[in-house]
């Protein structure tokens, strides 16, 4: 990525002993990790991203950052001098309104982590491991406009940047009957850190722009985007919409039943 967008190596979280551990250590350091946020160890069936949050927060701090601290009326996971740092491991929409009132007075970065690659980790009910394989599936840059699309316009505003973690996790689930009829029965119960492989910061749509392939002709729909990406038509259109958004791409009519885009800077 070129233009603004800041790279970084391999960084192993607890590296010096992350890949000697057994993996029933690993579950507990997950269980620890969210007992540091929440005040207790919680169940299996709740801890969700909390264990996930606080690992990107300590791998993310640097010397000087104050944790936690209230701006504005609201709790922001790190204070870095002039910038707020908000990290967000789920969906963007429940931080919208904090993040709309926050850039109106301050320097704002939201860091989100994609998983890049996945290990699936299968525990019993006493959150011992009973299996563990790589999900075949392996995440992309372009998955951030999945949850993009509910602020798309805040990366217009000068005072807002968003940096991607492209990041290795285990992925813990627990057997549930009747739930997760598609896994058959496995739920996810949390997330663990592995190692972020690369970030990239975002801090204007012409920076969003570039991830538009460039093999895509000027005029072009949300079909010929998700061939020249090779992303899934739902992802493509998501994209195209949160682009719009920000003033990249207007539409310049139909084709058949799909509406055709172009670059603002096309000539």
């Amino acid at each position: 990525m070129s233009g603004g967008a800041g790279l970084t190596g391999p960084v192993s979280w607890a590296k010096a002993t992350a890949r000697r551990r057994r993996r029933s250590v690993i579950v507990r350091c997950v269980l620890e990790v969210a007992a540091s946020e929440e005040g207790e160890i919680p169940a299996i069936g709740t801890l969700n991203e909390g264990a996930l949050h606080a690992q990107l927060k300590v791998w993310y701090q640097r010397p000087g950052d104050r944790i936690e601290q209230v701006v504005g009326g609201f709790v922001v996971d790190l204070v870095r001098g002039d910038l707020l740092v908000e990290i967000q491991t789920g969906g963007f929409a429940p931080l919208r309104r904090k993040l709309e009132l926050l850039t109106r007075q301050h320097r704002v970065r939201l860091v989100a982590p994609l998983p890049l690659v996945r290990t699936i980790i299968r525990l019993s009910e006493e959150g011992e491991p009973l299996s563990a394989r790589r999900s075949p599936r392996r995440g992309r840059v372009e998955d951030i406009f999945t949850r993009l699309v509910s602020i798309p316009s805040l990366l217009c505003h000068p005072h807002f940047e968003l940096e991607l973690l492209l990041t290795h996790q285990d992925e813990l689930r627990v057997y549930r009957q009747g739930r997760a009829f598609r896994r058959r029965g496995w739920v996810v119960a949390g997330r663990r850190l592995v190692s972020v492989e690369q970030s990239i910061r975002i801090a204007s749509p012409d920076q969003a722009a570039r991830l538009l392939p460039p093999s895509l002709p000027e005029l072009f729909d949300t079909a010929q985007l998700a061939e020249a990406a090779a992303i899934e038509r739902r992802l493509a259109q998501q994209m195209a919409y949160c682009l719009r958004a920000m003033g990249v791409l207007h539409t310049t009519g139909r084709r058949g039943n799909a509406i055709v885009h172009r670059r603002t800077d096309a000539t």
